[in-house]
């Protein structure tokens, strides 16, 4: 894959090398391979959110030691942290559908964690999913974040997520609290 990557680069199809969802062992081998063939890895895009904490183990601390940036997907836990499914799991949405990624199995029992969250996210003067995009981006090993807006509206109201990005120690251990 490593090779694949290179060569990408090499013939101009590609400008830079990135990985996705690589666990810390196999990302500093990747990086390392990479390195080798001369061809560095720029980022890795992990899956993460306040309900997919798996990156907070070793992979920031491997990003950070080997430069490489990190740009989140699905920080939003395919919508599940919005207001969307507060009052449980409308028509049309993705947990509604059986084909998804989101899955009704997976919301119900999550509903009492997204609406104290949201509550939260109300005293700090934002919407839920702007307070789950600031705390993605709290850690500054995080680059960016990959949203996936379907509207212009959905765009302008997550970018107000900058407008408060700190987080206050209670804040942050009362997100631990309710996520346990």
């Amino acid at each position: 894959t490593m090779m694949a990557l290179d060569q990408a680069v090499r013939s101009g199809k590609a400008l830079y090398a990135g990985i996705s969802n690589y666990p810390a062992d196999k990302t500093r081998e990747a990086a390392s391979i990479l390195w080798e063939l001369g061809t560095p890895c720029l980022i890795h895009q992990p899956k993460y959110s306040m309900f997919e904490r798996w990156v907070e183990a070793e992979l920031l601390d491997v990003l950070e030691e080997e430069g490489i940036g990190c740009i989140p997907f699905s920080p939003l836990a395919q919508g599940l942290l919005t207001d969307r499914y507060l009052n449980g799991i409308p028509g049309g949405s993705r947990a509604a559908k059986s084909w998804g990624f989101l899955k009704s199995e997976q919301v119900t029992p999550a509903l009492d964690k997204v609406r104290k969250l949201n509550a939260l996210a109300l005293e700090r003067g934002q919407n839920l999913a702007q307070m789950a995009l600031a705390w993605v981006l709290k850690d500054p090993r995080v680059t960016s974040v990959l949203i996936g807006a379907s509207s212009v509206a959905q765009i302008e109201t997550n970018v107000d997520c900058l407008r408060n990005p700190a987080f206050t120690v209670e804040e942050l251990n009362l997100i631990g609290e309710i996520l346990k």
